[in-house]
């Protein structure tokens, strides 16, 4: 069974919390870079991927897009999608990325906001968005990096006695599967993949990779949020853009 861990009320409470606060590492490090690297929007058909509150889906249809179908398994976010970011070119439905049944060469489009490493079969889920994008269709989609997922177990910053940060510490980095740690409550599973897996999954299944971001905080993103300065030291987010090739 696939989990939900977001219609957990406990998780799901401080996670709103988390996101509803403008000052966060998503909206000063992963969105502004999702945005940038998104195509023209004007008349596509997107498909948004674990599209959450809905605040991506919405720039999207704001942005000129003809239509975005959003899709997430929790019924809180999408609640809350349909509250805060309806429009009428979104369409939110309740499904699981894995369970999706999407029309064959349908969008133009697809972007995916810190999803893929809830996925457990990652090489089968981008078959299935290959299949549903059209010929030179565009894929872009964000993850915890690597480097941060890697590590089975203890802190993954190592400090001196005073509580200031050395240095970070990877492990089990070529080790990869699954992976169990607690954010707000126990038990929140996700799934280690190295960048080159990440990487090759695409080129195997049928995409030509366009761009690879590590995003960095510029100084503005900095003053707003000092402990954001230590994504200099390591990355929180990896940023893929693919294109689904041609054929042959």
């Amino acid at each position: 069974m696939k989990q939900n861990i977001y219609d957990n009320e406990v998780f799901f409470t401080n996670y709103k919390a988390l996101r509803e606060d403008p000052v966060n590492y998503n909206e000063l490090l992963e969105q502004p870079e999702i945005k940038r690297m998104l195509p023209d929007l004007k008349g596509k058909r997107v498909l948004d991927i674990g599209c959450g509150m809905g605040d991506l889906a919405r720039y999207c249809a704001e942005q000129g897009a003809a239509s975005v179908t959003a899709i997430d398994p929790s019924s809180n976010m999408l609640q809350e999608a349909k509250n805060r970011n309806s429009h009428p070119a979104i369409e939110y439905v309740q499904t699981a990325l894995e369970d999706a049944v999407m029309a064959s060469e349908s969008y133009d489009i697809a972007v995916s906001s810190l999803v893929m490493h809830y996925v457990a079969g990652y090489e089968a889920v981008i078959q299935s968005i290959h299949a549903a994008l059209k010929e030179g269709a565009i894929l872009l989609f964000s993850t915890e990096h690597p480097i941060g997922t890697a590590r089975k177990e203890g802190d993954k910053w190592i400090t001196d006695a005073e509580g200031n940060r050395l240095h970070f510490a990877v492990d089990n980095y070529h080790e990869q599967g699954r992976r169990e740690t607690k954010w707000y409550v126990d038990g929140v599973i996700y799934y280690h993949r190295s960048i080159a897996a990440l990487c090759n999954g695409l080129i195997r299944n049928g995409f030509s990779l366009e761009e690879v971001i590590e995003p960095i905080p510029d100084k503005a993103a900095i003053a707003k949020l000092p402990r954001i300065e230590h994504e200099l030291r390591r990355p929180s987010f990896l940023i893929l853009k693919a294109r689904k090739a041609a054929r042959p």
